[in-house]
């Protein structure tokens, strides 16, 4: 048996839609775009087939600070994701502190989208504009008291965008890293992270650990500076056929 609605509730229904709609515009963070979230999360330093990319160094850290630049990358389906970062934890550690860039292509083409991330919480997206080409500088740094500024620079367009946020953190490791949170990779030649620093010295300093991700390998760390490649100069992931095709 069929209910009908009629021009009273309707008009009821709709006005309860208006309602939902504008207090969930008002709840959303001011200054954040409108960028789909994919959490970035942590990393175990037991699975066979990494989840980042780059260097990860354990110990216990501060502060962490580096740049990149924005590959010309090239969709191979709309599942492709990933973003370089810089952060705190989260190689055995259940907290991230990180920010970086997302390169995104669900919508067929390459959409990128400034971002930090105090995991497990989601990401915050900022609305400042980022190209391919563009040099990232980005940092986070630990207060010593659960409190973190978390810093993201596009040098390129001349914007900066900084954030003060909360957590209970170990502050066990720090990266310099790419991820994917689809594990699937768009295409891309290169991309290099130059100057990373942790608590203000040269991050080979700390002898990192290299890890492959989804193909793609770090070359060699000189001078906190280093050059993610299809392949690299290390092992390929085990079960990496191609960039944009990783099964875990």
């Amino acid at each position: 048996m069929g209910i009908s609605i009629g021009a009273a509730g309707r008009s009821r229904t709709a006005r309860a839609t208006a309602t939902v709609l504008l207090l969930t515009a008002a709840l959303a963070p001011v200054g954040a775009s409108t960028a789909t979230a994919h959490a970035f999360g942590p990393n175990s330093p037991r699975i066979k087939d990494s989840l980042w990319g780059g260097y990860v160094a354990q110990g216990s850290f501060s502060t962490i600070s580096g740049s990149w630049v924005e590959p010309h990358a090239t969709c191979n389906s709309s599942n492709d994701l990933f973003a370089p970062w810089v952060g705190i934890d989260g190689y055995g550690s259940q907290t991230v502190e990180q920010t970086g860039v997302q390169t995104d292509c669900s919508s067929g083409s390459p959409v990128l989208s400034a971002w930090y991330e105090m995991y497990p919480a989601a990401p915050v997206y900022w609305n400042d504009s980022v190209s391919e080409g563009d040099t990232i500088t980005a940092s986070v740094v630990s207060h010593g008291d659960s409190t973190y500024t978390l810093t993201l620079s596009d040098t390129t367009q001349g914007w900066t965008e900084h954030v003060d946020q909360s957590i209970d953190a170990q502050n066990v490791s720090a990266e310099a890293v790419i991820e994917s949170p689809t594990q699937s990779y768009p295409s891309f030649d290169r991309l290099d992270f130059s100057n990373v620093t942790v608590d203000g010295k040269s991050f080979d300093s700390f002898g990192p650990q290299s890890l492959t991700s989804g193909g793609y390998t770090p070359g060699p760390l000189q001078g906190g500076s280093f050059t993610m490649t299809p392949g690299g100069a290390g092992p390929r992931a085990p079960h990496a056929s191609r960039p944009g095709a990783v099964r875990y």
